[in-house]
């Protein structure tokens, strides 16, 4: 089972810049792709970006250019550095991990969700 404990959510001003982190912890064997989702109220969970144990990433077309996803496999840590906030990037953020456990099963884990608020 896989632990995730996300940081770096608050209150910004629109144009401003944050960084989210996520730490995994537990008893695994890989970490494979990691991934940021929101969540605005009366929306569903989007996915934001993705990495793989590879380094590829993606993001979803509204983020592109202003967000940044990248991991540190050494820490088991993903960031999220994102700029040039917009008031419509106010969200509760959740942390993805998809790993393979010590019985060689594929799981997915979430973190608990970090507020972001951006202001006008």
């Amino acid at each position: 089972q896989v632990q995730l404990v996300e940081s770096g959510g608050g209150l910004v001003q629109a144009g401003g810049s944050l960084r989210l982190s996520c730490a995994a912890s537990g008893i695994i064997r890989s970490i494979n792709a990691m991934g940021w989702y929101r969540q605005a109220p009366g929306n569903q969970r989007e996915k934001v970006a993705a990495i793989t144990s590879g380094g590829s990433t993606n993001y979803a077309d509204s983020v592109k250019g202003r967000f940044t996803i990248s991991r540190d496999n050494a820490k088991n840590t993903v960031y999220l550095q994102r700029n040039s906030l917009k008031p419509e990037d106010t969200a509760v953020y959740y942390c993805n991990v998809d790993y393979t456990d010590t019985y060689y099963l594929q799981r997915s884990s979430w973190g608990q969700g970090t507020q972001v608020t951006v202001s006008s």
